[in-house]
């Protein structure tokens, strides 16, 4: 495989920049790998799609304000910090990061924290934040490049990022966050704060909808997967990709709920490419095994899918291990196949855009 394969031309008018009035209305491309017959629904259709008894899981993420301005504390020139993640100590090796152990030691028990910087700034340099008493110093680059910021003046950063910040809205939306946004980028079945993008599968799902599943019947279950920036990074080299890692938990109770109806004959549906690499990610032996921690699998063909019988997912960026995860789950023919299909009827692309079912 070669990573030209996955790259597609996408006029930018197809890429949504706002999101529907009303989340279910939006299209959604059924594609059968059985027939690789093509179909457009509405993704209020997905109630008829789905059979009684089957399952459905969703990932409960919730996209936090990570987006947060600040100045230069020498000069006041304007700086945006995307707030990542906490900074944790690497597994493999205390070194990495920083000088000795003990100096890992040191910096993973204060406030430092994993951030996209614009524009880029010099080690020692301080961003401060109006009307707060916080303030940050980047610290260095991890062994990854990401630099490590100390934050002092807070108690609690995402507290921080509550009052001052803003949601992260993708890189290919080319607005400013709004209000709205605080309510459109989320699901309405998020829960646990920790992610910095959203699992838009989820996006297209209404409370409504939710409970037309439940009443039919369908299993309707959660995990968490917090979404990282990652997630948008092109590959260059598909064999040497090094796949970004994200944290997620999978409870016992779901866990053995997914088991029991795989072991009845029941199909489990995903929604979306972080639920799925979740599920496959807990796979020991042909069943689920609960658990939480990193994952960074890296999903290409040929893969088994063990855990995951059915597909909901947006359209995806070029190029990225988002598209080369669904081309494993449907198959590279008919992946190319419903894109170009989605192209020749407008489909909306991306975050705010629409879905489609991998049957």
């Amino acid at each position: 495989m070669d990573i030209r394969d996955f790259d597609y031309t996408l006029p930018k008018e197809l890429i949504a920049q706002t999101p529907l009035a009303q989340r279910d209305a939006s299209r959604l491309l059924v594609a059968d790998r059985a027939s690789g017959r093509l179909e457009d629904r509405r993704f209020a259709d997905l109630a008829a799609l789905i059979p009684e008894g089957d399952v459905l899981v969703l990932n409960d993420t919730r996209v936090f304000e990570a987006r947060v301005l600040g100045k230069k504390k020498e000069t006041g020139g304007k700086v945006d910090l995307l707030l990542l993640g906490p900074y944790e100590r690497p597994a493999a090796s205390a070194g990495e990061d920083f000088t000795s152990a003990a100096e890992a030691d040191e910096m993973a028990a204060k406030k430092i924290w994993r951030c996209l910087v614009q524009p880029s700034i010099k080690e020692g340099q301080a961003v401060v934040f109006d009307d707060e008493q916080a303030e940050a110093v980047f610290l260095k680059r991890a062994s990854d490049g990401i630099p490590l910021m100390e934050f002092t003046g807070v108690d609690d950063v995402k507290a921080l990022a509550r009052r001052i910040g803003t949601m992260p809205l993708p890189p290919y939306i080319k607005r400013e966050a709004v209000a709205a946004d605080k309510e459109s980028y989320q699901t309405v079945f998020a829960e646990n704060e920790g992610a910095v993008a959203a699992p838009t599968a989820g996006l297209h799902f209404t409370r409504g909808l939710l409970e037309t599943l439940r009443q039919k019947g369908v299993q309707v279950l959660t995990l968490t997967l917090h979404v990282g920036y990652g997630t948008f990074k092109p590959v260059e080299d598909l064999e040497n990709h090094q796949m970004h890692a994200e944290s997620f938990t999978l409870s016992p109770e779901v866990a053995a709920s997914v088991n029991q109806a795989k072991a009845a004959g029941k199909k489990i549906w995903a929604v979306g490419t972080t639920t799925l690499r979740a599920l496959e990610t807990c796979v020991q032996d042909g069943r689920l095994v609960a658990g939480s921690g990193q994952t960074d699998l890296f999903i290409k063909a040929p893969f088994e899918f063990e855990a995951v019988d059915h597909l909901i997912t947006n359209f995806h960026l070029p190029k990225t291990t988002l598209l080369v995860l669904v081309s494993a789950f449907m198959g590279e023919p008919l992946r190319k196949k419903a894109y170009e299909h989605a192209l020749t009827e407008k489909y909306r692309f991306y975050s705010y855009g629409d879905a489609m079912l991998i049957l």
